[in-house]
């Protein structure tokens, strides 16, 4: 089934609330291609040497997502046009991402990212470490930045009991958060969470975001 035929099928049963993050990773850009000629203009990508050269030759009406792990020493590549970085993990990227969109007069969006799969191979802060975070004087000074709200990754299993449990969670860090630092700030309103096997999940628990790559395009291409 061609991938425009999956996506029009896919997004006529998603929520209206819900934002579709169409995970392109691995994919052509012929591939992505059909997908915004289908109407669609929100992507993702993991790593920043494979969004380079898929934003400098499609179309600029494109909003580009960074959904994987940042290292600091990339930041300044995509900041002249990343729409959102949901992977953020350290004050210390915080701090970069505010540098580099200072330089390029930008504010730039950002999800902190939490731990809330029991795996351990995740990225990822724990609420202590976010309150740390957003408590901080350094953090106050930062002005080029705008925290949007969370992200996690739920864990990798058949177990969609264990999922469901993980999306709860970061519902209620997302709920701790609004509450103790951004109770009067009404763009701090997004949860993303759910990717192709868990979003029904996901919307399920209070997912705003999903992040949805094969059951779009099809199965990765190595």
């Amino acid at each position: 089934m061609p991938s425009a035929d999956n996506f029009r099928d896919f997004i006529k049963n998603l929520p209206a609330h819900v934002k579709l993050v169409a995970v392109s990773k691995t994919k052509s850009e012929e591939e992505i291609l059909e997908i915004y000629n289908a109407g669609h203009r929100l992507f993702g990508e993991n790593k920043v040497q494979e969004l380079l050269p898929k934003y400098e030759d499609l179309p600029k009406d494109i909003e580009w997502h960074l959904i994987g792990h940042l290292q600091s020493n990339k930041v300044k590549y995509i900041a002249p046009f990343v729409g959102m970085i949901h992977s953020v993990d350290s004050l210390k990227l915080l701090k970069t991402i505010n540098k580099e969109a200072l330089k390029n007069n930008r504010t730039i969006k950002c999800l902190l990212q939490f731990h809330i799969a029991e795996e351990e191979t995740k990225f990822g802060l724990d609420i202590e470490e976010a309150a740390e975070i957003l408590s901080s004087e350094e953090f106050k000074e930062l002005k080029n930045i705008e925290i949007c709200g969370v992200m996690g990754m739920a864990t990798f299993t058949e177990d969609l009991e264990k999922v469901r449990r993980e999306f709860k969670n970061l519902k209620y860090v997302f709920g701790l958060l609004k509450k103790a630092f951004f109770a009067d700030q009404s763009n701090f309103s997004e949860i993303s969470m759910g990717m192709s096997d868990d979003y029904k999940v996901a919307i399920k628990e209070g997912s705003t975001i999903i992040r949805v790559g094969s059951a779009i395009f099809g199965s990765r291409n190595y």
